[in-house]
């Protein structure tokens, strides 16, 4: 219980992982702050970078260790990120590069690598694309390690305690998550991080509670404090009195009760009330993120972002390595669609992490569909890769950033070039593969009709719709309440896509975080939506919320939604629409 000479406060984050949890925090240090710069003397140079090294083989056993004890239940997506961990760990500019830094400045390795990481990560904070951005986090997490094992504690001791524990830290790798998972912590909370961060994911994978980026958390909650994490709102409650304890112990057992209900959905199809029949798919990551889209009852794969194949790591995949991806989901998907992106990197994330290319605005620069075809053998190893897993299951292709025909005829040549290379070596593929496009740029929206006539389906990607539609970059803190989704211009351009997909029988999704926010089903249901995708946690919600519309009664409502010209009017029928 709180006790009364307490002071009581909240703080609010990024809720990552739905849920509420209530228990006392344990708080894990951060190495990096205590990092100290301090000159070394010449003689002493050769037993620096040997301590440097033996530092670096250490984590490198610690993270094999752990991969090597990897429970049977742990989520899969764990091995992956530890893999990329130690891709990260053996990468020259962390294992390397520290050493010249100790050699010129003369300074101890802790500092090198502190300096080095530092440079590394502003290189991240340049990217657009918001998913490769956090990847900067894998980075601090691995050099966080290293610094441990240099500081002398490598490893945080967790107390045995038998009441429920919040993990309270500047951030939490994928290793120290499969150690944590072992004592039961309740929910995690963390400074940095973001929806798409690793820490997110996990915290997804494990449905544990979790917010990240507190900023403030690490300093101002103390070890031993009873704390509330609400993953439903990004709320943070530290302290709390006993009506504030009592309300939140009642709403985590109507939330745990609520979920056992969902569960019972999974088998059920997605109708409406009036009989109206509702596709609802999953958003993948890495191929072991289809375990959790059949968890739920997930119609089909409706965006496989691939960009997780190349990421931290200096070579390209190769064809095979792709084409073992991209068709072990397609076979464990069992004949239900399976839409593939094709790469969706920026300007800023070059394929060789050594070419560093300047870009001005990367938002607007080479990225997406335009680098594929600006690294046309890139582009064709990975067509061909998607096209020889079409032979295994029921594989569509989809196109990042389109915004005009003539990228689209482009695509297309390029797409019967790497049928034709396979035609001519006899390997089988879908000859019918359906082609489709994302419409994420308001050129795109406008012009939806166009694409749709020579296209086989239409995507909308609603995240980057919006902030190019309002000129609102969401990560950008000082601008970030401007992203509005029920922004009037943002709304017509949805309608106006899915009216064109409609209007020429092609099919219309919503892949955007849109599709997984229970405020807008029903209006989105209304506009003619009948397929939407979105990540696994959030199917059953929507497919409650399809099961419980009746399309003709709504009808009324959304006319006055698409006919206001105001947010601020906007929202409230919202509101009124969704009860």
């Amino acid at each position: 219980m709180a006790q009364s000479n307490k002071v009581s406060f909240s703080m609010h984050g990024v809720g990552v992982s739905g849920g509420i949890a209530i228990g006392n925090a344990h708080l894990v240090t951060n190495a990096l702050v205590e990092v100290v710069h301090y000159q070394i003397p010449k003689k002493a140079l050769v037993a620096e970078i040997i301590r440097f090294e033996k530092a670096l083989e250490r984590v490198r056993q610690d993270l094999q260790a752990v991969r090597e004890q990897l429970p049977a239940n742990a989520p899969a997506e764990l091995d992956a990120f530890i893999n990329t961990h130690l891709m990260i760990l053996s990468d020259k500019h962390l294992s390397e590069e520290p050493k010249a830094i100790i050699e010129q400045e003369l300074c101890n390795a802790e500092w090198a690598l502190k300096q080095q990481m530092q440079e590394l990560v502003a290189q991240f904070e340049l990217i657009e694309d918001e998913y490769l951005r956090e990847r900067k986090q894998d980075v601090v997490q691995v050099v966080e390690r290293i610094i441990k094992v240099l500081l002398g504690h490598p490893s945080e001791a967790v107390r045995p305690d038998e009441s429920a524990q919040i993990l309270v830290a500047y951030d939490v790798s994928p290793a120290d998550a499969i150690q944590f998972k072992h004592h039961h912590f309740a929910a995690f909370i963390t400074d940095v991080g973001g929806a798409t961060s690793h820490t997110a994911i996990l915290a997804r994978s494990l449905s544990i509670p979790s917010i990240v980026a507190l900023h403030r958390a690490r300093d101002l909650i103390r070890d031993g404090e009873l704390i509330i994490v609400d993953g439903n709102h990004g709320i943070v409650i530290v302290n709390p009195d006993k009506d504030t304890l009592a309300e939140y112990r009642l709403r985590q057992e109507e939330w745990e009760l609520e979920q056992q209900k969902l569960k019972r959905l999974k088998l059920t199809k997605a109708v409406t009330l009036d009989g109206v029949e509702v596709e609802l798919h999953a958003n993948i990551e890495v191929p072991a993120d289809v375990a959790k889209a059949k968890a739920v009852g997930a119609s089909g794969i409706g965006l496989y972002r691939t960009e997780f194949l190349f990421m931290n790591r200096r070579e390209m995949p190769d064809e095979e390595e792709q084409f073992a991806a991209y068709r072990t989901v397609a076979e464990t998907m069992k004949g239900m669609a399976v839409t593939i992106r094709t790469l969706d990197l920026g300007a800023d994330k070059q394929m060789n992490p050594d070419a560093a290319r300047s870009c001005t605005n990367p938002a607007l620069g080479l990225r997406a569909i335009r680098l594929c075809l600006s690294e046309p053998q890139i582009f064709h190893t990975q067509l061909r890769a998607i096209l020889r897993a079409s032979h295994y299951g029921k594989i569509k292709i989809l196109i990042p950033m389109l915004s005009s025909l003539f990228e689209l005829r482009q695509t297309v040549t390029h797409l019967e070039r790497a049928k034709e290379s396979l035609r001519a070596e006899n390997i089988p593929f879908d000859e019918e593969i359906k082609l489709g496009g994302m419409i994420e740029i308001p050129a795109a929206a406008i012009n939806a009709e166009a694409f749709a006539r020579e296209l086989d389906f239409l995507s909308i990607g609603t995240n980057d719709l919006i902030q190019y539609s309002l000129a609102i970059d969401r990560t950008d803190d000082s601008v970030s309440h401007l992203y509005k989704p029920a922004h009037p211009a943002v709304l017509k351009l949805i309608e106006m896509t899915i009216k064109a997909g409609n209007k020429l029988g092609k099919p219309v999704s919503v892949c955007g975080e849109m599709a997984g926010d229970l405020h807008f089903t029903r209006l989105l249901l209304s506009m003619g939506l009948r397929q939407f995708s979105m990540h696994p946690s959030h199917v059953l919600t929507i497919k409650r919320q399809v099961l419980q519309t009746e399309l003709e009664a709504i009808i009324p409502l959304t006319r006055k939604i698409m006919n206001a010209y105001d947010i601020d009017k906007i929202e409230p029928l919202l509101e009124k629409l969704n009860q």
